[in-house]
């Protein structure tokens, strides 16, 4: 039956109101979406400051500001919008008192808080870094912490004139040398790594360059990497260690390095992280970069990720393709562990009654909005129920081929299991490389926050 001249005078009134809403809307989001050049010019600066914390309380305390190289972002993607990460910078223009740029990311300071000794009051300082583009007159600088319900609170404020005598503009640490392993253009489009030797002598500088090429054939040969390819630059950046190696402390063994990296970082065995940020980001400098590596020229197994910070992993072990596919989905994409098993060194670092910020896993405190609910296998159960209290005791050979056959392949639903828990978290699909320790794809949802980063970055 066809419309009245009434109803289809009505339908195209309606169609005219939707279409001047979206341009509307669409000319209010232009309007105040930060433009890069009213409120930057096209350098970095960089704040460094000290994070002091136990489980109840944090200080920030301002080191030095710096005017360095050019900023590695995207000027048309200042503001963060992927509410991830235990911290927030802000940074507003003080005369409009706009925000004009935002960054999630989480610490190595944030993770000590979740351990016995910030329980038992023990305070501990960590030097950090933030990176944002220089600004063209004074702003407010935000530092804002998650609340264990996820709020975000403002633990320090600073106005910072860009002008200001305080600001260092020294050149940069001498000593590096960069390999532009691999270039495809702007910085400003791409998504930059800065790749550091640590642990590696003056004459082991070809075996830097050598392991880089052995690291990266892996990395661009996992999707979505590999049909991405043309979306990084690798920036190779050599500081010589005195020393070979890295600090082992249960095996008796201290190396003079040029980044500090140590495994039995708080107390877990294979655990690797460094406390020498200043070391980092002077090396750094040297070229534009939203993440740094730190390659580590030893046999044994182990790394860390930490969310816009850093990724570290030892390079000369056999799972070294496993270890820089998993630690870079921490450090790049604010991916969470999904096993449960393995002992950590967090107490309640993924509370079940709040829902998590991390893309890849759930609470599923709300199973009707599920995060990933667009990509549910149509008909699966949510929560997901599988053989876990089987699989929870096999060995680790008879779950790897439990997993290999289980039914569930290519299922996306919430199963149970992840984020250190056995019970009250969930992972989107049976298996990923942010699950099982061993090379293979990551899960379906987990290449989805990938994908949404590089565009992040790239767009």
């Amino acid at each position: 039956m066809g419309m009245s001249m009434n109803m289809k005078k009505c339908c195209y009134r309606m169609m005219g109101y939707l279409f001047l809403f979206i341009f509307i809307s669409g000319f209010v989001y232009s309007q105040s979406k930060p433009v890069f050049n009213d409120y930057f010019v096209d350098e970095t600066m960089r704040v460094d400051y000290y994070h002091t914390a136990d489980k109840d309380n944090e200080w920030i305390t301002l080191d030095k500001i710096y005017r360095q190289g050019t900023w590695a972002g995207n000027p048309n993607r200042l503001i963060d919008p992927f509410n991830n990460g235990k911290y927030y910078i802000n940074v507003y223009d003080i005369v409009s008192g706009k925000l004009i740029f935002s960054r999630g990311f989480n610490s190595y300071c944030a993770e000590y808080v979740t351990t016995d000794m910030a329980a038992n009051g023990i305070k501990r300082t960590y030097h950090e870094t933030v990176l944002i583009p220089f600004p063209r007159a004074k702003i407010k600088f935000v530092l804002e912490s998650r609340d264990r319900k996820n709020q975000l609170h403002p633990v320090f404020e600073q106005v910072i004139d860009p002008q200001s005598i305080d600001i260092n503009n020294e050149s940069l640490v001498e000593g590096v040398t960069i390999f532009n392993f691999l270039k495809n253009g702007d910085p400003h489009k791409k998504v930059d790594l800065a790749v550091l030797s640590e642990g590696y002598t003056k004459k082991e500088k070809k075996k830097f360059k050598r392991d880089l090429k052995k690291a990266f054939q892996v990395f661009f040969s996992f999707e979505p990497y590999k049909s991405h390819k043309k979306s990084f630059n690798v920036y190779g950046v050599f500081k010589p260690s005195r020393e070979s190696g890295t600090d082992e402390p249960t095996h008796g063994i201290f190396k003079n390095t040029a980044f500090g990296t140590s495994f039995n970082a708080l107390g877990l065995y294979r655990y690797m992280l460094s406390e020498e940020n200043r070391a980092i980001r002077d090396a750094a400098a040297h070229v534009p970069y939203d993440l740094v590596l730190v390659m580590v020229n030893t046999n044994r197994y182990g790394g860390g990720g930490i969310y816009n910070t850093y990724c570290i992993f030892s390079l000369n072990e056999k799972w070294y393709g496993y270890l820089l596919l998993h630690e870079f989905g921490h450090a790049f994409i604010g991916l969470a562990d999904e096993y449960y098993l393995a002992s950590v060194a967090y107490n309640e670092f993924y509370p079940t009654d709040i829902e998590p910020t991390d893309p890849n896993i759930t609470a599923l405190l709300d199973p009707k909005n599920l995060k990933w609910k667009h990509m549910v296998t149509k008909g699966v159960e949510i929560p997901t129920p599988w053989e876990k209290e089987k699989y929870d005791q096999m060995n680790d050979q008879e779950k790897k081929a439990h997993l290999a056959k289980s039914k569930y392949q290519g299922i996306v639903g919430a199963f149970e299991g992840a984020g250190y828990s056995s019970s009250g978290l969930f992972r989107p699909m049976i298996n990923c490389i942010m699950f099982t320790k061993s090379i293979r794809p990551y899960c379906e949802v987990c290449k989805a926050a990938i994908l949404q980063v590089i565009r992040h970055y790239t767009r």
